[in-house]
C-alpha cells in the first residue's frame, strides 16, 4: 500500500529558505519528500541532500525524485550532518531544514508501533537498525523512570498514575502490543477526564517515541550544528510539533543570536561566543486555517528561521 505524507508548513519554509538558484540545501529529515521536491524546483542547477534514518522513507523518496540528478539521499540521523556533509565533500550549505515531526506514512503502518489506534507490537523506532524499541521501555523503565519521561516529553499531567498503573500490569503480563498499553492508560486516567480532549494516550505515545529515537536529545546539538556548517545568508528552517521542541528551537536560536553567554554575574566576558545567527521569525509561524482543515496533524505545527550571520 503506498501511504500518502502531507507536507506541513511547505510554502511557509520553502520561502524561509530564501533558495538560491544553484545553491547547495539540505533536507534534515526528508521523509516524504514533499518539501525537499520543492527545493529541488527551486534550486535549478544547485544540490539537494536528503537525510532520512528511515529505510523506508530513503526507499520512497528516492523513488519519488529519481527525475532529479542534483539530488543525494543518505540513511543517516541529523544529528549526523557533519559526517553526512564531509563525506560528501560539502563544506558549507546555503539552507538547511529540519520537520521535526512523525511522518504521516510511519504513524498510517500499523506495525510501526507509533499509533494508538491500531493493536500491534510496541515498537516506534525510527531507525529500524536501532535496539531500544517502545517494548524495552514499557517493560524495562523503573517507575520513577517511567513517569519522568511521562511527565517531561508528554507533559501527561497523569504521569506518575500511568507509570504506576504499567508497573502493576506488567508485573502480572508482559506489555507487547500498543493496544494493551492504551487499555492501561485508560483504567489509570479517570473517566472524566478521559472523555475531554483529544485520546488519552496521545501524550502517553508522544513521550515513548521520542525517548526511544532520542529526539529532544540531539535536538540542540543539531540546530548547532547545522549553523556552523552554513554559508553567510544561508538559512536553518524548524518545524516542530509540541512545546517542548519548539522550547529548544527559541532558545537554541536565541543563544545562537547572542554576542555572550556568560553569566549575568561575571564583570566582563569570558566565553569567546560570537553571534552566528539572525532571527528572522520573532514570533513562529504557524499553519493558515485553510492548511489545518485540510491537513488535522499540522495543527500544532510552528516554524522558526534563522539566518546565518
Amino acid at each position: 500500500m503506498d501511504y500518502k505524507h502531507t507536507s506541513v508548513l511547505l510554502d511557509e519554509s520553502i520561502e524561509g529558505l530564501n533558495i538560491r538558484k544553484g545553491g547547495i540545501y539540505v533536507d534534515a529529515t526528508l521523509g516524504g519528500g514533499g518539501h525537499t521536491e520543492e527545493i529541488l524546483k527551486r534550486a535549478a542547477e544547485g544540490r539537494v541532500i536528503g537525510i532520512d534514518q528511515d529505510d523506508y522513507a530513503i526507499e520512497r523518496a528516492t523513488e519519488k525524485l529519481k527525475g532529479y540528478g542534483n539530488f543525494t539521499a543518505v540513511k543517516s540521523n541529523f544529528s549526523q550532518i557533519d559526517e553526512v556533509l564531509d563525506n560528501l565533500n560539502i563544506e558549507k550549505a546555503d539552507g538547511i531544514l529540519f520537520d521535526l515531526g512523525v511522518s504521516s506514512f510511519q504513524l498510517d503502518i500499523p506495525e510501526r508501533g507509533f499509533s494508538y489506534n491500531n493493536d500491534m507490537p510496541l515498537d516506534m523506532r525510527m531507525d529500524k537498525s536501532r535496539t531500544t524499541t517502545a517494548r524495552h521501555i514499557v517493560n524495562g523503565y523503573e517507575e520513577h523512570e517511567l513517569s519522568r519521561i511521562l511527565w517531561e516529553y508528554g507533559e501527561e499531567k497523569w504521569a506518575a498514575r500511568i507509570a504506576k498503573f504499567i508497573v502493576q500490569e506488567r508485573e502480572q503480563e508482559f506489555i507487547e502490543t500498543t493496544g494493551q498499553l492504551v487499555s492501561i492508560i485508560k483504567k489509570a486516567i479517570p473517566k472524566q477526564v478521559r472523555q475531554e480532549g483529544s485520546h488519552p494516550a496521545k501524550r502517553t505515545f508522544q513521550a515513548i517515541r521520542i525517548e526511544v529515537n532520542r529526539e529532544l536529545e540531539i535536538l540542540e546539538e543539531a540546530i548547532k550544528t547545522a549553523v556552523d556548517r552554513l554559508n553567510p545568508g544561508g538559512r536553518i528552517c524548524m518545524i516542530t510539533f509540541h512545546s517542548l521542541e519548539d522550547r529548544i528551537v527559541k532558545n537554541t536560536y536565541a543563544d545562537l543570536n547572542k554576542d555572550c553567554i556568560c553569566p549575568p554575574e561575571f564583570p566582563k566576558c569570558m566565553c569567546d561566543h560570537r553571534r552566528k545567527l539572525k532571527i528572522i521569525t520573532k514570533k513562529p509561524i504557524v499553519p493558515s486555517g485553510t492548511e489545518v482543515g485540510e491537513n488535522h496533524r499540522a495543527h500544532s505545527a510552528k516554524l522558526r528561521i534563522g539566518e546565518r550571520v
